[in-house]
């Protein structure tokens, strides 16, 4: 009697290869940029007031926040591929729930894309860690931005010209890239990580290392520089495009200048060059002081609205300066003991921005126009500028890598 062998394929799930997480990543990309532009328009159209799509986009913030530092702890609970499958659920769901196009729905389909981005976020990037090794993450990285390239760059700009068209059309396609994450993410076999004996400590708390971070001023500067960049973001995605409305350009010109801004993600080998030759302080500071300095133009020229836009786009291109250089402080800041534990404080800027900016914008539209909010974007991006004075002239010579760079967590600065 012949014995049937079970393939080895169906046995033994492959491992994961680089190329795997990049076409993950190049899903979630397409998911996400060709929504960024199109959700602050949506909901400025149904709310009609600037200051209550901050205070919108301020709870959905507090929400995120919570839901990041929660999500290792219902790991612990709810296997991790269930948490991935229902983070991609999410946001399928939430995409389409904004398509009915009222206050409710639009709210909960915004809230329910935002925590389903974090969601998925922390897990990509534990399973990452689980299997991809040190020596490969320059790799991931430059196989990701690859594929990642597409959705920045295009996703912003086809998101605003399909919403003109047909509003249901980006949020579709959103939400089938969101399905294809899933699809890709089944495909890969991931599971629930590794397999790692149990141990016989209690599992790390990275609460517990609070103290270790506020005693070391080196790595709160160099958290603030990554809060204070996000904001920038924050001001660039959100608040530009409802300005353009209200001053009677083209809705769709906030997805332009999103695409064209994203477009400079090609030149950072350039601007590593140019941190390498020069120095890490160098680059942060210039990246502050002129992404400052023009989101303080663009707010004093508000009676201009375009030449507003056009300065905030010149800005945007010394924030992706920062978002090659501005880690790096941090990052080199870190002993290699609690590197762990440090990138998952670290990792809280997202969502920390996320709350700041709509929070700031909100009391800034009480006594002032949206332009305010340009002029307190530059403010905070100057304030960042004047504490980067402290770094020393050679922090990371000789140490600065593309390699080195991408220990920590993965993923596009913007929001």
């Amino acid at each position: 009697m012949h014995e049937r062998r079970i393939p080895e394929w169906l046995r033994h799930a492959p491992a994961p290869s680089v190329r795997g997480f990049a076409i993950l990543a190049g899903a979630e990309a397409i998911a996400r940029g060709i929504l960024i532009s199109v959700f602050p328009l949506l909901i400025y159209n149904v709310l009609q007031d600037a200051s209550v799509v901050s205070e919108v986009y301020f709870s959905i913030g507090l929400m995120s926040l919570v839901v990041g530092l929660l999500i290792p702890f219902l790991i612990r609970l709810i296997p991790r591929r269930w948490i991935y499958a229902i983070g991609t659920l999410m946001f399928s769901t939430g995409a389409l729930l904004a398509t009915f196009e009222t206050p409710n729905t639009v709210i909960a389909g915004l809230g329910l894309t935002t925590i389903a981005t974090v969601t998925t976020f922390v897990c990509f990037n534990a399973y990452v860690l689980d299997y991809v090794a040190k020596v490969d993450l320059g790799q991931l990285e430059t196989s990701r931005l690859f594929y990642s390239a597409l959705g920045w760059t295009t996703g912003p700009v086809l998101g605003v010209y399909l919403y003109s068209w047909w509003t249901f059309a980006p949020f579709g396609i959103a939400a089938i890239a969101a399905f294809a994450m899933l699809l890709t993410f089944l495909a890969m076999r991931l599971g629930n990580g590794k397999l790692i004996t149990k141990s016989k400590r209690p599992p790390s708390n990275p609460f517990a290392f609070f103290h270790r971070f506020f005693a070391q001023p080196r790595l709160i500067s160099g958290w603030l520089f990554a809060v204070i960049r996000s904001c920038g973001w924050w001001v660039y995605v959100v608040y530009l495009p409802i300005f353009a409305l209200q001053n009677g350009l083209n809705e769709q010109l906030g997805g332009i200048a999103l695409s064209i801004s994203n477009g400079a993600l090609f030149l950072t080998p350039i601007m590593l060059r140019f941190m390498q030759r020069k120095s890490l302080r160098t680059a942060v500071r210039t990246g502050f002081l002129m992404s400052g300095v023009l989101f303080l133009v663009a707010g004093f020229v508000y009676q201009t609205p375009l030449a507003s836009v056009i300065f905030l786009m010149m800005g945007s291109f010394f924030l992706i300066l920062l978002d090659v250089s501005g880690g790096l402080p941090f990052l080199l800041a870190v002993k290699p003991s609690e590197r762990t534990e440090m990138s998952a404080i670290y990792a809280s800027f997202r969502d920390v921005s996320g709350i700041l900016t709509p929070g700031a914008a909100w009391l800034v539209l009480l006594v002032a126009p949206i332009s305010g909010i340009f002029i307190a974007g530059g403010t905070g991006l100057l304030g960042a500028w004047g504490l980067a004075s402290k770094l020393h002239p050679r922090l990371g010579q000789s140490k600065i890598s593309f390699e080195g760079a991408q220990k920590l967590p993965l993923g596009p600065e913007t929001p």
